[in-house]
């Protein structure tokens, strides 16, 4: 089973009841919340970044047991390069919807290619604890959604399961509220076992196994994760590994592990239909077939949509380069995105003279790539996020995203007049309560910025959600930033003093005893134009001093970026310099003489 959702809608604290309910665990050996967000940044951010499959040993209540392989996948549309490819994985699919915001944009992306797959869908829905539920319209909404993407029958006379993850209980009656602590999430195991065929595959059939999935070991290298789609893997067999390209090599299968709760079984074979991880394949690939090596037969490959956006990666050649990180240069840096590109098949990456162009399915995506390459201690330099293009002059076509908006009322006006001034086209308005629901369709370009200006504009309580849609026709020249930036004129260490002189002239993203470079970029203008500021400047002693003068000096706090923030905000000219222990914009030329040169050059 693959549970798919919009974000934030529930995935994982439904999977964390499944295991806690399942009988397969003792009490207290579970913990937590979240239990397969392992991953640091997924636990920062509350987010689902990476696919993760687990197993449950279920006993029904007539005594029969079950072995059910659950995978989680992420929400984000940016992650969606995992969905596809878990996806393959799946005899049916539980499509989770919040029981009050209903359908929204990824529900309609990861619905869809489910559907595509044939997957039968079983609707949960879930929060039903929450007092302004309305699920007889949201489930209206999801058969609507369904009949639009041109589900067949069978898909159409879906189960549905209303549920609340947090409490931890489950029922096919949409009235059923159980008192506290008293509910249980049996109902979901049922459906799920009554309703999910069993798939028809041929255990007699010639070895046919799909990897979909990469991990690695510092002791055996990597390990091929994927399916068994026909025939039996043994280990200590001899296999065929067919590529995505078509070519074969014959290999031996070192160690086989089954799913076994959170973690893996070493076995000597996998059945048909079952999950497996797979040690000693050399060059294991995802979308690689293991097949029988007298009959080898490829499955059909994993096909994932293609990038949207991309930035060049730099190795760092800052002032301050090597200061930090113990990974500097491009040499490295080219390793370790050939490493990424192991498992990340939405990735691309393009050597070019001075820097590499990285492609990836969003902001989102390739921030959190730079994320964990600086937690390991990378330094780099990336540019603007950019566009990717197709065609040239009159065919020059973008690609757009379907963007959602849930304001309060009072802020409906500020945020279409902020969306509407990046050449989106608002599609449909609908009041919910005291919010409206707006949806758009906006080019990505107009994507990168957008986030932090909503919630600005809007107090915070702007809820916005975006998805790929499709490629169109190129909509015009899209206004920049508004503001100019101060840009240091020397090296050393910020005082206070020279921010106190520059305090009404914008904002700084610096503070004393902060060491900067020329060329940083250390604050924003209040103008439209850059400035050269001076911050390192220290105050001239004289004679004539007073015990009292700066007692009264407060000054204001720095804007601190975070890296997505940093990223959407530079220009063309600019860059972001990532180490582990420091984020800092900087021009791209950092003496006022070489810019001044670059200018005249156009």
């Amino acid at each position: 089973m693959a549970i798919i959702a919009h974000v934030d809608h529930g995935k994982t604290t439904l999977v964390d009841q499944l295991l806690r309910q399942s009988g397969q665990f003792a009490s207290g050996e579970l913990t937590g919340d979240c239990i397969l967000d392992s991953n640091p940044l997924e636990r920062e951010r509350g987010i689902t970044i990476l696919a993760k499959n687990c197993a449950i040993e279920y006993t029904d209540r007539t005594g029969e047991r079950y072995h059910i392989n659950i995978v989680d996948t992420p929400g984000h549309a940016d992650f969606s390069g995992e969905v596809e490819r878990v996806l393959k994985m799946a005899d049916g699919v539980l499509l989770l919807v919040d029981a009050f915001d209903g359908v929204m944009p990824q529900t309609r992306y990861v619905l869809s290619k489910a559907l595509e797959m044939g997957l039968a869908p079983i609707v949960v829905l879930n929060k039903m604890d929450r007092p302004e539920v309305r699920p007889d319209a949201v489930l209206s909404d999801v058969f609507d959604l369904m009949v639009e993407l041109g589900a067949e029958e069978h898909a159409l006379a879906f189960p549905t399961v209303y549920a609340s993850a947090r409490e931890g209980w489950a029922s096919q009656d949409p009235g059923f509220r159980p008192a506290a602590g008293q509910g249980d999430i049996h109902a979901l195991f049922e459906a799920i076992i009554r309703h999910v065929p069993v798939p028809p595959l041929d255990t007699a059939a010639p070895l046919q196994a799909l990897i979909t999935t990469l991990d690695y070991n510092d002791y055996v290298g990597r390990i091929g994760i994927g399916r068994v789609f026909a025939g039996v893997l043994e280990a200590g067999r001899n296999v065929a590994l067919i590529d995505r390209s078509g070519a074969v090599s014959t290999q031996r299968v070192g160690q086989l592990f089954r799913f076994d709760g959170l973690g893996r079984k070493d076995v000597r074979h996998i059945d048909t239909g079952d999950l497996f991880a797979v040690v000693g394949l050399s060059g294991v690939d995802i979308g690689a077939t293991v097949a029988d090596p007298e009959h080898p037969v490829p499955l059909p490959p994993v096909y994932v949509d293609e990038p949207t956006m991309h930035m060049a990666f730099h190795a760092n050649d800052g002032p301050f380069s090597g200061r930090e990180g113990k990974f500097v240069t491009g040499r490295q840096l080219l390793e370790r995105l050939h490493k990424e590109l192991q498992s990340n098949v939405a990735l691309r990456v393009e050597e070019r003279a001075d820097d590499f162009l990285v492609s990836g399915r969003g902001l989102l995506h390739l921030g959190i790539l730079i994320e964990n390459m600086r937690r390991e201690g990378y330094e780099l330099s990336v540019g603007k996020p950019g566009v990717i293009l197709k065609g040239a002059g009159a065919e020059l076509e973008e690609p757009l995203e379907q963007l959602t908006l849930d304001v309060p009322m009072e802020h409906q006006g500020t945020a279409m007049a902020l969306v509407g001034d990046r050449r989106s086209e608002l599609v449909r308005m609908e009041p919910r309560g005291k919010r409206a629901f707006l949806e758009f369709v906006i080019p990505t370009r107009g994507l990168i910025g957008l986030a932090g200006r909503m919630l600005t504009a809007t107090q915070g309580q702007a809820i916005m959600h975006h998805r790929f849609c499709r490629y169109g026709a190129f909509r015009g020249a899209m206004g920049g930033r508004a503001n100019g930036v101060m840009v240091a004129t020397q090296t050393g260490i910020v005082t206070a003093y020279a921010l106190e002189q520059l305090g009404d002239r914008g904002v700084m993203f610096v503070e004393p005893n902060e060491p900067v470079y020329e060329g940083q970029i250390v604050g924003e203008h209040c103008k439209g134009n850059d400035i050269l500021v001076n911050v390192v400047r220290q105050k001239k002693l004289t004679n004539m001093r007073s015990s009292t003068k700066e007692a009264t000096v407060v000054l204001k706090a720095p804007r601190r970026l975070s890296l997505e923030a940093a990223l959407e905000y530079i220009q063309d000219d600019e860059l972001v310099e990532i180490t582990p222990r420091a984020i800092r914009l900087r021009k791209r030329f950092l003496s006022e003489s070489d810019r001044r040169r670059q200018t005249r050059r156009g």
